[in-house]
């Protein structure tokens, strides 16, 4: 097996940072630039009703991605520590088992959704203005995710085995056909909110085809063949036991979401509720580059691990935490110094920019801490350490954050929603600065053993 990647236990840590985050953080970056101008092109080409709708949508996809996460991020993490161990044989059903789950997920996911639509959305507070187009958004992502959540996973495998430009071309592709698709769709041929919802499935699909015709590939280590498709339950356990912390932290992100979006709906109508969106747009811009961090830290700590290359792991870690923080304090800057500017490229309408900037700057508070505690879940992930990063995951959203929702705008109004958000990353930072001094202790001593 002379093509695994075995510079991962032998090449200097930052170079090999670079190699793997480097492509990762564009193709995230990319992606969350997409998401932000696809809300552009809805808040001006349809308007501030549609936007609010794609925000009460919202913990739908995030069900979405939860079942994604379980799967791809399961997968990924496992193939890197199988990698390490040398143990290519499981690398190969790690392939055929994450089609196989996608399919059987996105299936099951899919058809209930689709009954129950409209009493869902009706639930996560969609007024009946709101409701029509959140509706039409829904039904074709919904309808769509097989096809996601099957790219999603792909692509996660091609950068643990080794590819990680690779996984980068495959996302950036797709955003620019998402971005040629969505004008196109919402403007030329009058689709409205519709237009970007089959722009973002057609994009996965267009380059799902790629990544199936890569894994056919057989000079790759790991690639397609007979044999390899029928479930395992050790590799099904293993993938959900890693997968099942980033999966509870996107179903608890659901929860949290509707309780936001019930809590802006209450406090300030469906014009807060579109301003939460826009916050969370921007938001999600620099979360998704500390998560292209991750990435490209996840195969490194893992390989090193199951190695038992400690010095290294512990490297790897230092230098992904550093590099979110400053990531994560650049995001701070700009929330802060500009929110009016920010707020404005979604609409033109005053009202909502207005109700937009204070809750920017109040949500972008505290996010130099909250990079080091989603960098920490995802290493003690990517080290197979699964109900660690389980307890990392979820105690901002359930053990903080949905308390103080509940609390804080009963004496702030509006502005105790903000600053819940806010509030729940000090908190959380907190444990997680506790386990990550602890588990890096352990490192330690065994490195010396």
């Amino acid at each position: 097996m002379k093509n695994a990647p075995l510079a991962l236990a032998t090449a200097p840590v930052g170079k090999l940072l670079a190699q793997y985050a480097v492509p990762a953080i564009i193709g995230m970056a990319a992606m969350s630039i997409y998401n932000i101008t696809d809300s552009i092109f809805i808040g001006h080409g349809v308007g501030p009703p549609a936007l609010a709708g794609l925000t009460i949508a919202f913990p739908i996809m995030n069900l979405g991605a939860a079942f994604g996460a379980l799967v791809g991020v399961g997968s990924s993490a496992l193939l890197s520590l199988r990698l390490g161990q040398k143990d290519y044989e499981s690398a190969n059903y790690i392939l055929g088992n994450v089609i196989t789950l996608n399919l059987i997920m996105g299936i099951a996911l899919s058809i209930p959704v689709l009954i129950f639509l409209t009493p869902i959305l009706k639930f996560f507070g969609a007024s009946d203005i709101v409701l029509p187009y959140a509706r039409d958004f829904m039904i074709i992502i919904v309808s769509g995710n097989v096809v996601i959540h099957s790219y999603m996973g792909l692509n996660s495998l091609i950068r643990s085995a080794g590819h990680p430009q690779k996984a980068m071309y495959a996302t950036i592709l797709t955003v620019i056909i998402n971005l040629i698709l969505n004008p196109l769709f919402i403007f030329v041929f009058g689709w409205g909110i519709r237009g970007s919802a089959f722009a973002t499935v057609i994009s996965n699909f267009i380059v799902l085809i790629w990544e199936f015709y890569f894994f056919i590939d057989k000079s790759n280590f790991i690639h397609l063949k007979k044999g390899i498709y029928k479930l395992r339950s050790s590799i099904v356990a293993g993938i959900f036991s890693i997968g099942l912390a980033p999966f509870l932290l996107n179903s608890a992100s659901c929860v949290v979401i509707i309780l936001l979006n019930k809590a802006f709906v209450h406090y300030g109508g469906d014009l807060a509720v579109g301003a939460y969106g826009i916050v969370n747009r921007t938001a999600f811009l620099f979360v998704m580059i500390i998560f292209g961090i991750n990435q490209g830290m996840q195969p490194i700590a893992g390989y090193n691990y199951g190695a038992g290359l400690y010095p290294r792991v512990i490297a790897v870690l230092k230098k992904s935490i550093i590099s979110a923080v400053i990531i994560m304090t650049a995001g701070f800057l700009i929330a802060e110094i500009f929110p009016h500017a920010v707020a404005s490229m979604f609409s033109t309408q005053d009202e909502l920019i207005d109700m937009t900037v204070p809750g920017i700057r109040i949500v972008f508070m505290f996010y130099s801490f909250a990079a080091v505690q989603i960098v920490t879940s995802a290493f003690f992930q990517s080290i197979g350490k699964a109900y660690v990063s389980i307890l990392l995951s979820v105690s901002r959203q359930v053990i903080f954050l949905i308390p103080l929702i509940l609390i804080l705008p009963k004496f702030f109004g509006i502005t105790g929603v903000w600053a819940s958000m806010p509030a729940a990353d000090i908190m959380s930072f907190i444990i997680c600065a506790a386990m990550l001094r602890s588990e890096i202790k352990k490192l330690k001593s065994r490195a010396g053993a």
